[in-house]
């Protein structure tokens, strides 16, 4: 992978452990060379994850609405900073650009694009692989709620395949990059009905 698109909060969370995950991340990510792509704030996990890629020189590219960049003060000094008109804009130049996804911890923004970009991979629009990074457990339920979805035959148990979770943002890294795709099926079979 050469470059990851990840999804984090604008906010830091309770405590430190959240801040610690993202410089982690962003050093591991630098150190392998690989690119972040995100939601182009300078603040939360969001500046904490690009402030640590550039510190140990790395690549950042963030992607933010006009109408967010004051809100969220974009980061200026990001390697690039792309100025989009709607957060759908955003979401799909950020896809274009990465060839992987990890969600941090975050809020609802963060699951909305953690979703999506599942959503697309179930509908075959992509084929990237899609990490979640559990620091703390703090997606517990959230894998919970998606294991119970599985269960009751709302979402097909291949799909399961397609996200790849870990505490370790080593591990999560070293699992993506051997990711081999998973085959998307025909969405509805009469049988299933």
């Amino acid at each position: 992978m050469k470059s990851v698109c990840v999804f984090c909060g604008s906010n830091s969370g309770k405590g430190v452990s959240y801040l610690v995950s993202a410089q982690k991340l962003g050093k591991l990510m630098a150190g392998k060379g690989i690119e972040l792509v995100y939601g182009g704030g300078n603040v939360g996990i969001m500046g904490e994850l690009a402030n640590t890629v550039l510190q140990y020189n790395g690549k950042v590219t963030g992607v933010i609405p006009e109408d967010l960049v004051a809100r969220e003060v974009a980061f200026k000094d990001a390697t690039e900073l792309r100025i989009v008109k709607t957060m759908h804009e955003r979401k799909a130049l950020m896809s274009e650009l990465s060839d992987g996804f990890i969600m941090m911890s975050g809020g609802i923004g963060t699951l909305e694009e953690f979703f999506e970009a599942w959503t697309w991979a179930q509908l075959g629009i992509h084929s990237k692989p899609i990490g979640i990074l559990n620091t703390d457990n703090y997606f517990g339920l959230i894998i919970d709620f998606i294991n119970k979805a599985v269960s009751e035959k709302f979402v097909h148990e291949l799909y399961l395949d397609m996200i790849i979770v870990d505490k370790d943002p080593i591990s999560l890294l070293d699992k993506m990059d051997k990711y081999k795709p998973v085959g998307v099926r025909k969405w509805i079979n009469k049988e299933d009905i």
